[in-house]
């Protein structure tokens, strides 16, 4: 309405009514309909571009809106060559240190992880929050948003221990600036609880989910029941109690965000759909495969409907999908979901993206499940070789592959093979995670079992008292 108004008072090319285009695109966004917004955009960017010039402020603010666009609609190398433009154009115009220009490198960085480019991505926000702090001090909510976005970076490496670090940080920082209710405290604590379960910390990860649980009633009390903060903070606790292993919580907390999302978003908005996959994979969690597979399929038809058949998260929902078929047995149908999303990830993210990776080693474990171990063997052979270089050899991802290789070689009867592999896994988690960490006894109680094949009874005694006297003093 105001769009149309504008349009004919003040003709298509006024500021305001590009302004009252830009804030429609906008709204769009916000109901989930991108493909809309893009459209909206590219016109205001052309517009823009061709009265105000193409290094006008308004014109990059135009180029960036589209990235994020791009992003959101999967469109990852689109979105980074916007970026790119944007990053040079604010540091030519504006000053490296500039709060905008450091804005556009935050951005670009965030491209670069989703691409799987974790190094590039790291590298740009080190100077992002280097710079962020020299400008704008060390408790400004930006420097604190850079620290987050930089410890995210180090979690995708698998540096949970500098991952934690930063948590920290910004988890006392927030609490203290911003109080332990504010949504940005929150998400930061839910984070590190995270980053604690993955260091096997479960009693700190156990002292964040209660703080959750507190904040999550005074949310209820001071917003209601349906505010979008409130129903955040509920995502955020049940995602807590799934990695601490209470999928029965996280369900029952899951049902309820779903069910308020629904009414109030309705059922084809992006955030339903995605908090419909976080229920599906607690039904998978907890071997309730059929409603696990009943939502997947929705979501699948759904994302496939409103985002496309190529976007990111219509392939994950198809792998998780896949999955869930295979525990159910059908394992052709598994393996026909797993060639597909493999092969879109290689033509849209390269055979090098982490994700297409992991839609690499699915496949491989389907086959395993089919009983075909040479097929399985000889993808599993190119995960490991491209995760080790891609991700480098510590981390979890690349020990995860190893051992996947190993219980091939161990299926095909070379179990000389599989225990070279598992003294390496298990060195290398002793070393990263600890003895007592829930992977690293996984790791040696794996090994017990080859040396056992291998004949190898005093090598597996000998690990067995290990096993033992590490469980007994948890």
């Amino acid at each position: 309405m105001v769009l149309e108004k504008q349009t004919k008072l003040l003709s298509e090319d006024h500021p305001d009514t590009l302004m009252a285009m830009g804030n429609l695109a906008w709204t769009h966004s916000d109901l989930g309909d991108w493909a809309k917004a893009k459209e909206l955009q590219v016109t205001v960017l052309e517009k823009r571009a061709k009265l105000l010039g193409q290094d006008h402020p308004q014109t990059l603010n135009a180029m960036g809106n589209l990235a994020r666009t791009h992003s959101t609609l999967g469109d990852f190398a689109k979105a980074k060559e916007l970026q790119v433009t944007v990053l040079e154009k604010r540091t030519k115009l504006l000053s490296e240190d500039h709060p905008e220009t450091l804005r556009a490198m935050g951005n670009l960085a965030w491209t670069h992880s989703e691409l799987g480019d974790f190094a590039k991505a790291k590298e740009l926000r080190v100077t992002v929050l280097e710079k962020q702090t020299k400008v704008l001090g060390e408790d400004h909510p930006d420097t604190l948003m850079a620290m987050g976005d930089l410890a995210w970076t180090h979690f995708s490496l698998g540096d949970f221990a500098k991952a934690k670090e930063l948590w920290v940080t910004v988890v006392e920082k927030q609490t203290r600036l911003l109080g332990e209710d504010h949504p940005d405290t929150l998400m930061a604590m839910g984070n590190l609880a995270a980053t604690h379960s993955e260091l096997g910390d479960f009693e700190k990860a156990k002292e964040l989910k209660e703080l959750g649980v507190m904040v999550l009633e005074k949310r209820t009390k001071l917003l209601g029941e349906d505010h979008p903060e409130t129903l955040r903070a509920m995502g955020n606790l049940a995602w807590t109690h799934s990695d601490l292993g209470d999928f029965a919580m996280a369900k029952e907390l899951q049902v309820t965000v779903l069910e308020k999302q629904t009414k109030v978003l309705g059922e084809d908005h992006p955030d339903t759909l995605m908090e419909m996959g976080d229920l599906a994979w607690t039904h998978f969690s907890l071997g309730d495969f059929a409603k696990a597979k009943e939502l997947w399929v929705t979501v699948v038809e759904k994302q496939t409907k409103v985002l496309g058949e190529d976007h990111p998260g219509t392939l994950m929902a198809m792998t998780s999908l896949a999955r869930t078929h295979s525990r159910l047995g059908d394992l052709d149908k598994a393996k026909e979901l797993g060639v597909t999303v493999l092969e879109k990830r290689s033509k849209l993210l390269g055979e090098d993206h982490p994700e297409t990776l992991s839609a690499m080693g699915n496949l491989a474990w389907t086959h395993s499940e089919l009983g075909d171990f040479a097929k399985a063997k000889e993808l599993q052979v190119t995960v490991l070789e491209k995760q080790t270089k891609v991700l480098g050899e510590d981390h979890p991802d690349t020990l995860m592959a190893m051992g996947n290789l190993a219980a091939t070689h161990s299926e095909l009867g070379d179990f000389e093979k599989a225990k070279e592999l598992e003294v390496t896994v298990l060195e290398k988690r002793r070393q990263l995670l600890g003895d007592q960490h829930p992977h690293t006894i996984l790791a040696m109680k794996i090994l017990i079992f080859t040396y056992r094949a291998l004949d190898k009874l005093a090598e597996a005694a000998e690990l067995e008292q290990l096993v033992t006297q590490i469980q007994m003093s948890l």
